[in-house]
């Protein structure tokens, strides 16, 4: 082949690689719409059913239409005991605006005593639900303790906080820009 078929072979697979990108792109740009359930901002957040402490379901689909805080966490993580006096707080002041934290314990390395105990030792009174079998950590690809979730009012996840403590200034501009 001569040099000069090569390029003009080598142009006509460029070209024909070119046309079908641009007739098969989305050209709306909603191809998920964040509608693809997966752990990073941008996604749908996966949907789960968790016990509270109290023996009550909640279903994370069904808060929608409420911003939501989902903390992974333990009773034994310093960084956890650190910032849930922030939650508290930041719970109190926005559960009137469609705000609401679920936090998922990893009760598989946690004790049901000790949960308790630092629920009452915080006064926390958002939920508290109990990931008994790892599945939620699992899906949320939860590697370590703290780990949170900002999911905005239409359940797509808008940011991912790996460690901890969370700044109290950080959550509460989460939350403002999640109730919007």
């Amino acid at each position: 082949m001569q040099p000069t078929q090569r390029r003009l072979l080598f142009i006509g697979i460029v070209a024909l690689g070119l046309a079908w990108t641009l007739f098969s792109a989305d050209k709306k740009g909603n191809s998920t719409a964040g509608l693809i359930p997966a752990p990073q901002a941008g996604f749908l957040a996966p949907d789960f059913t968790l016990e509270t402490l109290e023996g009550e379901s909640i279903t994370l689909s069904d808060l929608r239409g409420k911003a939501v805080l989902l903390n992974f966490w333990a009773t034994w993580c310093p960084p956890c005991r650190a910032e849930m006096p922030a939650f508290q707080q930041a719970y109190a002041d926005y559960a009137d605006q469609d705000f609401v934290i679920v936090a998922v314990n990893a009760i598989q390395q946690d004790n049901l005593a000790a949960i308790n105990e630092f629920q009452a030792e915080f006064g926390l009174s958002f939920p508290i639900v109990l990931d008994n079998d790892a599945n939620v950590s699992r899906a949320y690809q939860v590697r370590s303790l703290p780990t949170s979730f900002f999911i905005d009012k239409k359940g797509v996840i808008s940011e991912v906080v790996i460690g901890g403590p969370i700044a109290e200034a950080l959550i509460r501009s989460r939350i403002e820009e999640l109730i919007k």
